[in-house]
């Protein structure tokens, strides 16, 4: 067996490379922006981003990942891997209590993952068919073995992939409608209090928390504000303190970053790397014709894009895979803004100028205006533009149906291609019905067969090797229309100390935060 890593307890989650400017004081509340108000705190159960925020300071995984995406130590203490790369063996912390006061142990870690999970979570699912069996030698190990090595599997620890639940509380019941997921019960650094539907979510300090010293702060506020003005103002006012990335338009971010004692980061999305793309219908019209689609690509001036309409934060996408994601290749050819060769591509396919229909995505002002832009961009160079304007709800249905030509999104990436890339490419993936699948329509089998291979490629120097390949393949074919890496700023009043240290930012941020006096 060969040693992966081995820490203690409180490296889990203050992290090697954290050193704190100063002396963390105890005390006090933060008040927290939910928006929009989640469906549940049962994270592992609810894919929404806002349960993740909420769920992942009441939860824990096995593991924690800080910006680089290195793995650390959270419930588990330390791991191995079997040299053949199919066995990993993980020693759980001890003394470790649930809310209620029972006991964590390995029996939790095989029922929440092999039971649980393999039910409640889709995104887990599919990764977990590289797992044949999980086993607990003892109360404090266990053993993961594989059918045959899997490159991401190190990264599936995470607390919103792979939450670790009481097994006292769920074995045996409908995990959909237990009790218990109203007054939800982790290990994490805080316990829920109270849920006042409309207002506002309350966590309270775990007397009991299993690292010691931590948290610092006694509670922790989520505030239910529906209005994007009335949070900018609620923040200004004072009442307060974290403003999630995404919370407030655009627009308002640089006038609000310049308010005394505030401040704003992008840190904390390098586990998501959220990527915005343009879906280009392949199967229908001049988007069939892959020279339409590299035009597209040269007539969007997406530097413009990002320094007017996102405050320069975020940065211009050149392929399928973002740069903070684990294989990312700097060495791909870039589209540059070039209106001059997307006309010479046009008129090399023959384009007759028959109109497309642009479906912008209904996220707020932001994404209108970019959907403008892109459609002046276009139409500059000679394509047709519609715009078809959309509720949030239609604009699922239509992209689910392929009922569009151009529509914008993004995607999770969540850290390894296998994981949150591939599910956008592989012709396995194109099913009439979602749309976060293959909704394109992309269909290339030496793409899939380089995806299948790099997943489950050992060492990793030969999953970079296939995924260099992939990227250099999709980039000449152009299924989609990268966009940007998105950055959301955090913003936060100074007082608020040590908010992001780890690769998932606000969802797990409040365990190590505390306030200056």
């Amino acid at each position: 067996m060969k040693k992966i890593s081995v820490g203690a307890s409180v490296a889990c989650l203050v992290l090697a490379a954290n050193v704190y400017a100063a002396e963390p004081k105890d005390g006090g509340a933060i008040n927290v922006v939910v928006q929009p108000e989640p469906p549940s705190l049962m994270i592992g159960m609810y894919s929404n981003g806002t349960t993740q925020q909420v769920g992942g300071n009441i939860f824990e995984g096995l593991l924690r990942y800080d910006k680089e995406l290195n793995p650390h130590p959270l419930l588990a203490k330390s791991w191995e891997n079997s040299e053949d790369g199919k066995t990993w063996t993980f020693h759980l912390e001890k003394d470790v209590l649930w809310h209620d006061g029972k006991p964590f142990t390995s029996a939790d870690v095989v029922f929440s993952v092999d039971k649980m999970l393999r039910k409640t979570n889709a995104r887990l699912r599919t990764s977990l068919e590289f797992v044949e069996s999980i086993s607990a030698p003892d109360d404090y190990t266990v053993v993961f073995k594989l059918n045959k090595p899997f490159g991401p599997f190190i990264r599936l620890f995470e607390v919103g992939t792979m939450p670790m639940y009481p097994k006292h509380i769920y074995a045996g019941t409908d995990y959909k409608i237990n009790p218990a997921n109203q007054h939800p019960i982790g290990t994490g650094p805080f316990k829920f209090v109270e849920w006042k539907k409309g207002s506002y979510i309350h966590l309270t300090k775990n007397d009991h928390y299993h690292v010691s010293g931590l948290p610092h702060i006694n509670d922790l506020y989520w505030h239910v504000i529906p209005d994007a003005a009335s949070r900018a103002v609620a923040f200004e006012t004072g009442k307060i303190d974290v403003l999630p990335g995404g919370s407030v338009e655009n627009f308002d971010v640089p006038r609000l970053t310049e308010l005394d004692n505030t401040c704003v980061t992008t840190d904390g999305w390098e586990f998501f790397s959220p990527h915005s793309l343009l879906w280009l219908n392949n199967r229908q019209g001049p988007m069939a014709d892959k020279r339409f689609r590299q035009a597209v690509m040269y007539a969007m001036d997406r530097e413009f894009a990002k320094n007017v309409l996102w405050n320069g934060f975020g940065k211009v996408a050149n392929g399928p895979v973002g740069s903070k994601t684990k294989f990312y290749d700097k060495s791909l050819p870039n589209y540059e803004y070039d209106p001059a060769k997307a006309k010479k591509l046009l008129k090399e396919m023959g384009y007759d100028g028959t109109p497309v229909r642009l479906l912008p995505m209904p996220y707020g002002e932001t994404w209108q205006r970019w959907a403008e832009v892109v459609k002046q961009n276009l139409e500059e160079v000679g394509i047709k533009t519609k715009m078809v304007s959309t509720d949030v709800a239609g604009w699922n249905q239509k992209v689910a149906d392929w009922d569009y030509d151009i529509s914008f999104t993004y995607l999770y990436q969540y850290g390894d291609p296998a994981l949150g890339v591939s599910r956008n490419y592989i012709s396995s993936n194109i099913s009439k019905g979602s749309s976060w699948n293959n909704v394109e329509g992309y269909e290339n089998a030496q793409v899939d067969k380089l995806f299948a291979e790099a997943a489950v490629a050992f060492p990793d120097s030969k999953r970079q090797e296939l995924y260099s390949k992939v990227q250099r393949q999709l980039v000449e074919d152009v299924p989609v229309a990268w966009l940007m890496e998105l950055e959301f700023p955090t913003i936060y009043n100074c007082k608020v100390q040590n908010l992001i240290d780890s690769g998932i930012g606000i969802n797990d941020a409040f365990g190590t935060a505390w306030i200056k006096q």
